[in-house]
């Protein structure tokens, strides 16, 4: 898919999780790989990209990589990351030129708020399947 016109926003937890992998025994390390991933992907198909984790940043995957934005979400709430997905979307239905906004996420209760914001949303398997494709 190519996302020229797109901010395309990645729930880096629901898809670092989808993936078993043994990410749970190194979560620095799985961060860094799938923010590797999508910042080549992103150089590939174009487009805003930003990929949002919950927790505290990790200096190991923080900030842009590649044109890939690194966001974290802070607080101390359960999901988080959801919250701050939601309020990127929402900014960006403010812009002068909205873009398309698609978010990945497999998250059934974000994927109901984003739709509310006229976001197109995809589950985390149609984001691995594709960076899987690019390998």
């Amino acid at each position: 898919m190519r996302t020229k016109q797109a901010l395309v926003l990645v729930d880096g937890n629901n898809v670092m999780g989808s993936r078993p992998d043994g990410w749970w025994r190194d979560r620095g390390q799985a961060m860094r790989r799938l923010v590797g991933e999508l910042a080549l992907h992103r150089q590939q198909v174009g487009g805003e990209w930003t990929v949002v984790f919950d927790g505290p940043p990790r200096q190991e995957a923080a900030g842009w990589t590649n044109g890939l934005r690194v966001d974290y979400a802070v607080g101390s709430r359960a999901n988080s990351a959801d919250d701050r997905i939601v309020e990127i979307a929402a900014q960006a239905n403010h812009r002068a030129e909205a873009p398309e906004v698609l978010v990945y996420t497999s998250d059934r209760a974000l994927r109901e708020r984003l739709l509310m914001l006229g976001a197109r949303v995809e589950g985390a398997g149609a984001l691995l399947k594709a960076l899987r494709k690019r390998e």
